[in-house]
């Protein structure tokens, strides 16, 4: 089967690496995502084990289209009842770039139609749309006149874990702060502290890592799991090969905040998670601290300029510079902010720089190796 594993802008080759090690063929990252090929195996596979993909599509025909017409044409001949029943219920998720649809809403309409008399032709019968709970996800991407149909394997999109039910404001993407940790090279041999954890996010998938435990093992579904051809021996048979694989951590994991609040539903979400012996929470400022060890690894997520005033944002900046170039020599800091304005009060040399996106929000992720004497430079 051809399969595509969607992502975060800037996490694509992240997830290439992922893919291929999970034992996929023809990998090749594209925009937002990952197509490879590969067979039921690997698409439940992936879906349990992949830790910056968002979700995992089926393409199920492909096609090109002059007109609007053309679109509910090619979609009748697509044999549906392989796919689902006349009593099941569907959604379809529409994303398109077309000079044929002016309104992204409309394509979906008339693939519903086609779908329904599909059915309606066959047998008298035809399947509900149900937004909320459909029982097959479809996903219709039109780029131009090319025209993608799949099925969405995952419907919960992945980085629902399951571990965090406890979050504070401007939450981190669990996917986003896999794909930090992953992009990094932090491998999990060495101390990681999160001086800004909120509610927990880094240090939690910090500890998945670390302790080979699968970013999927929380979740109670997945869409292929009501699939007419779902194989629940061989998905039971592939969570027990990935789950005889959870460790111990080599490493101990920290993570702080200033407020009391955060620091709570961290721990709570620590705890669901299952590593309250691999991560330890407290409250702390960041500018209070010191690096435990010489060669660890900070993660920084600093609050947003939603958060706090620009004079406030200024201020914060310049002592996270200050703290990471007199509190912790040898470490490698990574600091990813949307505040870019903000970040000429850092007074520290980068020595990479990714474009990553937080949702709808544009951030950099900055990585900077604290030696002593550090110089300031560079303007952003």
């Amino acid at each position: 089967m051809k399969l595509v594993a969607k992502t975060l802008y800037g996490l694509e080759k992240v997830l290439a690496e992922e893919v291929i090690s999970l034992g996929g063929a023809e990998v090749q990252a594209v925009n937002r995502a990952v197509t490879f090929n590969g067979d039921k195996e690997l698409l439940y596979r992936v879906n349990y084990c992949a830790r910056t993909a968002l979700s995992i599509l089926m393409p199920i025909d492909e096609f090109r289209i002059r007109s609007k017409d053309d679109l509910y044409k090619n979609g009748l001949k697509i044999e549906w009842d392989r796919i689902m029943d006349a009593d099941d219920t569907f959604s379809i998720v529409p994303v398109i770039n077309s000079p044929h649809f002016g309104h992204t809403g409309y394509a979906g309409l008339i693939l519903k139609d086609s779908i329904a008399d599909y059915f309606r032709n066959k047998s008298g019968r035809r399947p509900s749309v149900d937004t909320t709970d459909p029982r097959i996800l479809i996903n219709l991407h039109i780029s131009n006149d090319l025209v993608t149909v799949s099925i969405d394997s995952s419907v919960i999109p992945l980085f629902k874990r399951g571990y965090r039910q406890e979050q504070a404001v401007a939450p981190l993407n669990e996917v986003l702060a896999a794909g930090i940790l992953l992009l990094s090279g932090w491998k999990g041999s060495s101390t990681l502290t999160d001086p800004m954890c909120g509610s927990g996010t880094i240090p939690i998938e910090a500890g998945l890592m670390a302790c080979k435990v699968p970013p999927g093992k929380f979740r109670t579904f997945f869409g292929f799991q009501r699939w007419k051809d779902f194989d629940e021996p061989l998905f039971e048979k592939i969570k027990l090969d990935c789950d005889s694989k959870i460790g111990s951590s080599p490493v101990k994991i920290f993570g702080s905040d200033i407020s009391e609040q955060a620091v709570a539903q961290s721990r709570a979400n620590v705890s669901r998670a299952g590593l309250s012996d691999v991560i330890s929470i407290e409250v702390a400022d960041f500018k209070d601290l010191k690096g435990v060890e010489d060669k660890g690894f900070v993660f920084l997520n600093p609050p947003y300029g939603q958060r706090l005033r620009p004079d406030e944002l200024d201020g914060l900046y310049s002592m996270i510079g200050t703290t990471l170039k007199h509190n912790f020599p040898g470490t490698t800091a990574w600091l990813i902010t949307s505040n870019k304005e903000s970040l000429k009060n850092v007074g520290l040399k980068p020595k990479e720089k990714h474009t990553l996106f937080n949702g709808a929000l544009e951030c950099i992720l900055l990585k900077y190796e604290m030696y002593q004497g550090t110089k300031k430079h560079e303007k952003f």
